[in-house]
Order: structure tokens, then sequence, then C-alpha cells
């Protein structure tokens, strides 16, 4: 068996999270694999992704190992960028919708996608890093558009906040908000909601 400092170094410099291939790569088989998993050692997170069963790893790079692809949305992006204080009860994640909706099927993390338009979804990406893994999240200004545009499946206290404190937000750029806006065609919601403010 490998020895465990190793495999220990390899989970941490994939953020906690390594796919099958990852450790057959460091010279794991699969029963080997399978026994790590016995002796309580790894827990399998889904199919063909682990994580070590005493490190707790932090879910939203379980989201980026799992999905490199999805963008972490709506509601789970205000709470990043301090707009809401409620916490969701799922990651709320944005994904391609001509990608396979059965992978999305898991039951940890939590995670509810919405499934986007290719062009929309490429729209205001802010690559972050957690644990030294790339999470993608939409800027603050694309969340906000995002706001406008799901307004309806937000709670109004949510949804008032996020604006109250979007306003607020010594880092916003209102040209990035009305360059969007553009894209989404949601300038009047824009005028109408933040204008005023502004």
């Amino acid at each position: 068996m490998i020895n465990n400092d190793i495999i220990y170094n390899e989970f941490s410099k994939h953020g906690g999270v390594l796919k099958t291939s990852e450790l057959n790569l460091i010279g794991l088989t699969s029963r080997q694999i399978k026994k790590l998993q016995v002796d309580g050692f790894i827990t399998k997170i889904k199919h063909g992704y682990y994580e070590l069963a005493d490190r707790i790893c932090p879910e939203e790079v379980i989201i980026a190992r799992l999905f490199p692809q999805a963008v972490i949305f709506l509601e789970s992006a205000l709470i990043y960028y301090g707009y809401t204080d409620r916490v969701p009860s799922s990651w709320q994640i944005a994904v391609d919708r001509n990608s396979e909706k059965s992978q999305y099927k898991i039951t940890y993390p939590p995670i509810e996608p919405f499934y986007i338009e290719p062009k929309f979804l490429k729209v205001g990406i802010n690559a972050i890093k957690v644990r030294g893994v790339t999470v993608n999240i939409f800027d603050r200004d694309r969340t906000i558009c995002d706001v406008l545009r799901y307004k309806n499946k937000l709670e109004r206290e949510v949804f008032s906040n996020a604006i109250q404190r979007y306003v607020k937000d010594q880092n916003k750029n209102v040209r990035k908000l009305l360059k969007y806006a553009e894209i989404f065609h949601i300038k009047k919601k824009v005028q109408t909601y933040i204008g005023v403010w502004l």
C-alpha cells in the first residue's frame, strides 16, 4: 500500500477531492481504493470522486471538482458578496442547459442547478481560489442582474437586501452592470430598481 503521507499530499494538492484516475496516478489500484474506503480512510462523494474521511472539505471545492464548468449562482453568490444573510438550503449553481442532467443528482453537497444558455454562462465569471482550487462564481454586477432576472424565485426580503447592499457596495461597477443589463435585456429593470439609488 502507498504511504499515507503521499495520499494526504495528493488530496491537499487538489483541495481535498481526488478522482479515481488521480488516485490511480499515484499507484493505487481499484482494490486498494476500495480497501481505503472500507478502512474509513477515504469517503466516496459520488462515482469516481473521493475525499479524506478525517478532513472536512469546503462544499464549494467539492462542487468545483465535480463540476468544473458550473458557476456559483444567485443566492449562493449573494452570500459570498455579503448581499444576504440567508443561507440557501442548497448551493445554487448555473450549468450549461445542454449538459447531462443526471450528473447533478447527488446527495452531497446539496445543489440546485439552474440550466442556462451557454452564451449566458460565460458572462461575468469571476474565478476565485479556495484551497488552491479554482471556483467559478458570477461577479457582483452579474449577480445583481440575476437577482433582477429571477426576482420571482427570491423572497422579497432577500431581493430588497441584495439591491440595497449592492448600491452601498464600494466595489460595485455600474458600467459593468449596465453592460450586463443590455446583454440580458433588463435595462428597464435596472433603471426601475437600481437607477433611483445611483
